[in-house]
C-alpha cells in the first residue's frame, strides 16, 4: 500500500519531538500501522536544531500544508485558538485528517470541529492534549467503553504539581517555587494557566466530555489556582494527615455533571497524593472495574510526541474504515450525547479545611464553631496553635457541606472583629 503521508505544523518542542519519533522508529511505527509513515512537508517559521530536516519540504505557511493535495494527515502543533481553529478547519476543508496537541482547542472549539469532522468523513485525533505521553484518551475512550464511569480526578499540569511538592519537601513559599519553575523551562513567563487552573480546566473539560458522553463545555468548568496557598497550609495538611494537590475533579452526580479545577486535601497515602514533581496521573472511577490509575509524563517533546504519533499510526489504521465503525472523538456516538448539566460550584458537596487568624483572646473560637454550628457544619477537627504573638492561626476541618453553605459560613466568620484576614478554604476529598 502506498505511504501514508503527513504534513507537521509547527516544530517547537513537540513538533520536532514528534519529527524526530517518526524518523527514527520509522520501521517499527511501518509494521504497527500496516503502511509506512513519511513526513512529506513542514509548516514552520523557523528551524529546530535539534531535528535534522534536510530532503523534507519546509514552508513558512502552514495553511499551505492544510491545502496539499498529497498530504492526507495534518498535525496542528502550533497551539492557541484562532489561528490554529483556522488551520485545523481549512485541513478538514480540503479531507485532511487532523491529529492534534491542543488542549485549548479542542476544550474551546472542539463541538464545532467535531461537527465539521463527521460532515466530512475525516478524524481528529487528539490523544497528546492531555497528559502528554499518557494514554489516558484512548484508555478511556476504548479501554473502559463497558463501563460506567462514577467520576475522575487528576493531577493534569505538572508545572502545579512541581510547586506544590517543592513547597511540601522544602518548606518553600510559592513566589519563590514558581520563580525556580519558570528558570527550569516548567512554567511561562506568565504562568497564570498553569497556576490559576486554566491549563487543568482545558484538558478536565476534554476528560469529563469522554467519561460522560457530554458536549465540551469549558466555559462551564470552576477553576482556582494554588497562588495564595502558604507554606503554612501545606505543614497543617501534613500535620492532619493530608497532603495538598492541584487536583481536576469530575464526578456523575443525580442533577448532573461536576467540573472542577481547585486545590484539594487528599489523604497522604492516596495514590494522587504520590505524584510528585512534574509528573501527571489522573485517577478514574468506573462501575465494572473500580479504579484505575494512569500515570507518566506529562509534557516534553518526546513524550508528548509518542502519543502524537500514536494518533496518526491510529488514523492510518482506520483510513479505509468507514465513519460508522470508528471510535467516536468523545468516545460516544455523535447523536448519543447526554444533555446532562454542568452544576454549579455552589452546589458541589466537599469536606473543607479552613485556616484563620484570630486575636489571642477568650470565646473568639467558641463565635467561629457557633457560626458553623448553626449553619449545619460539622467540624472534623481543630488544630490551634500555641503562640506568644497576639494573633493565632485556627486550622479546621470539616465534614462533607455544600459549597453555597460554606461560603455563607465564611463570610459571617469573616466580618467578626477578631477575625484579621481573608480565610483560606482548601477543599478536602477522600478519592
Amino acid at each position: 500500500m502506498k505511504p501514508v503521508k503527513v504534513g507537521i505544523c509547527g516544530l517547537g518542542t513537540v513538533g520536532g519531538g514528534t519529527f524526530n519519533v517518526l524518523k527514527r522508529n520509522a520501521e517499527e511505527i511501518s509494521r504497527r500501522a500496516g503502511r509506512s509513515i513519511v513526513v512529506e512537508a513542514i509548516g514552520a517559521r523557523r528551524e529546530n536544531p535539534d531535528c535534522d530536516t534536510r530532503g523534507t519540504h519546509i514552508t513558512a505557511d502552514i495553511f499551505e500544508i492544510a491545502r496539499n493535495p498529497e498530504i492526507d494527515v495534518v498535525v496542528e502543533l502550533i497551539g492557541g485558538y484562532d489561528i490554529a481553529l483556522e488551520l485545523v478547519m481549512t485541513a478538514i476543508e480540503h479531507g485532511k485528517h487532523v491529529v492534534t496537541a491542543n488542549k485549548a482547542l479542542i476544550a474551546v472549539h472542539g463541538n464545532e470541529i467535531f461537527e465539521a469532522a463527521q460532515k466530512k468523513n475525516v478524524m481528529v485525533a487528539f490523544e497528546a492534549s492531555v497528559a502528554g505521553g499518557i494514554p489516558i484518551i484512548k484508555a478511556m475512550r476504548e479501554g473502559l467503553s463497558a463501563n460506567r464511569i462514577n467520576w475522575l480526578a487528576g493531577i493534569i499540569n505538572g508545572t502545579g504539581n512541581f510547586i506544590l511538592t517543592e513547597m511540601r519537601d522544602k518548606g518553600r513559599d510559592f513566589a519563590d517555587v514558581l520563580a525556580e519553575a519558570q528558570a527550569l523551562g516548567y512554567a511561562e513567563a506568565d504562568p497564570t494557566f498553569d497556576v490559576e487552573g486554566i491549563d487543568a480546566a482545558h484538558k478536565l473539560t476534554i476528560l469529563a466530555s469522554i467519561a460522560f458522553g457530554v458536549p465540551l463545555q469549558f466555559d462551564k468548568a470552576y477553576t482556582e489556582g494554588i497562588s495564595n496557598i502558604t507554606a503554612d497550609d501545606v505543614q497543617f495538611a501534613e500535620e492532619l494527615g493530608y497532603r495538598i494537590k492541584h487536583l481536576g475533579i469530575s464526578r456523575r452526580t443525580e442533577k448532573g455533571i461536576e467540573l472542577r479545577v481547585h486545590p484539594t486535601m487528599i489523604p497522604e497515602k492516596a495514590l494522587l497524593a504520590n505524584v510528585h514533581g512534574v509528573m501527571n496521573a489522573v485517577l478514574v472511577d468506573g462501575d465494572a472495574v473500580g479504579q484505575t490509575m494512569y500515570y507518566g509524563a506529562g509534557a516534553g517533546a518526546e513524550p508528548t510526541a509518542s502519543a502524537v504519533v500514536a494518533d496518526i499510526v491510529d488514523v492510518v489504521r482506520t483510513l479505509t474504515a468507514d465513519r460508522d465503525n470508528r471510535v467516536p472523538h468523545l468516545a460516544f456516538q455523535p447523536g448519543s450525547l447526554s444533555a446532562l448539566p454542568i452544576l454549579p460550584v455552589d452546589e458541589v458537596t466537599s469536606a473543607y479545611y479552613l485556616r484563620l487568624t484570630v486575636n489571642e483572646r477568650p470565646g473568639v473560637l467558641a463565635m467561629v464553631t457557633s457560626i458553623l454550628s448553626e449553619s449545619e457544619i460539622s467540624i472534623d477537627a481543630i488544630i490551634q496553635k500555641e503562640t506568644h504573638e497576639e494573633q493565632v492561626p485556627v486550622i479546621i476541618l470539616t465534614q462533607d457541606v455544600q459549597e453555597k453553605q460554606m461560603n455563607e459560613a465564611i463570610a459571617k466568620i469573616e466580618a467578626l472583629a477578631d477575625v484579621n484576614e481573608a480565610v483560606t478554604r482548601i477543599r478536602v476529598e477522600h478519592l
